[in-house]
């Protein structure tokens, strides 16, 4: 579930560092410069970059904006090959006995093995469709605060990286207690630090 749906779940964060002064300027380059590429036509494993909550396939932003109001928001897509390990095994194994049995050898060389092993590999992954997934964000200019509608610890670990290379500022996850310390005032500051959370060894 993303930020058009009905319910979601999502992470907390704070952005923190400077904006720049033109900062839509700012964000448009970036954007762009960090915008999704598609990798149907490749051999590549991995891609991932932004593209517009409204469509997936608008990498350019043609039907959709970022900004609206004094919010950013954006789709963080990820398109990626993967290859099972167990079907790697199968056809590279299928592939030693042919070759064996080819050229009437008892066994293969290490190397030569690995040589088979790598071009299974490239074949596989050239044959394998990429497996797309997006997650959107709500970035609240105002108060410096960021929604990113997933809990996933992997995408999580993607998005902190993206969006540092994208924009050059940093985004900290906000546990129920830094949210808390931010609504009491002095007179409670001293003794609602007394409950910080501990890590227990």
């Amino acid at each position: 579930m993303g930020l058009l749906a009905g319910s979601a779940s999502f992470t907390r964060f704070a952005v923190q560092g400077e904006l720049p002064e033109n900062f839509w300027d700012f964000v448009a380059d970036r954007v762009v410069a960090n915008s999704f590429k598609d990798i149907d036509d490749t051999i590549d494993e991995f891609s991932i970059g932004w593209v517009s909550v409204a469509n997936m396939f608008d990498s350019d932003f043609a039907y959709g904006s970022y900004a609206a109001a004094d919010y950013v928001v954006l789709t963080m897509r990820t398109d990626e090959r993967k290859i099972s390990s167990s079907v790697l095994k199968k056809y590279t194994m299928k592939e030693e006995e042919r070759i064996k049995l080819e050229k009437e050898l008892p066994r293969l060389s290490r190397a030569v093995k690995l040589e088979i092993k790598e071009r299974i590999r490239a074949e596989l992954v050239r044959q394998s469709p990429p497996i797309p997934a997006t997650f959107d964000l709500c970035w609240n200019l105002a108060e410096n605060s960021l929604l990113f509608f997933s809990t996933s610890k992997k995408a999580i670990a993607l998005l902190e990286d993206l969006f540092k290379e994208t924009f050059g500022l940093t985004l900290v996850l906000q546990i129920p207690w830094l949210l808390g310390q931010q609504m009491v005032d002095e007179s409670q500051a001293a003794q609602y630090e007394d409950m910080r959370p501990a890590v227990l060894l």
